[in-house]
């Protein structure tokens, strides 16, 4: 019938293997690129731990902070 289909097929199986290669080549960057951000995004956050950790605790503005003489006064009242 078609004296070229033959080759056509053929020419039609030898691209799906480099497509899938293609594919799975783009698909292994894609995944060393992700790992490279989560290590630098793991790297960041145990800086950011680590300055936390040195520096000295925040005070509550809101909250008034009680001495003891003024629960002590209050108790014998």
């Amino acid at each position: 019938m078609y004296p070229y289909m033959n080759e056509d097929v053929a020419f039609e199986r030898l691209k799906d293997p480099q497509r899938e290669m293609e594919n799975s080549r783009m698909a292994a960057d894609s995944l060393v690129g992700l790992g490279k951000l989560v290590r630098n995004l793991a790297a960041r956050a145990w800086l950011l731990a680590g300055l936390a950790m040195r520096r000295a605790p925040r005070r509550r503005l809101g909250l008034k902070q009680m001495d003891y003489e003024e629960t002590a006064a209050s108790d014998v009242a």
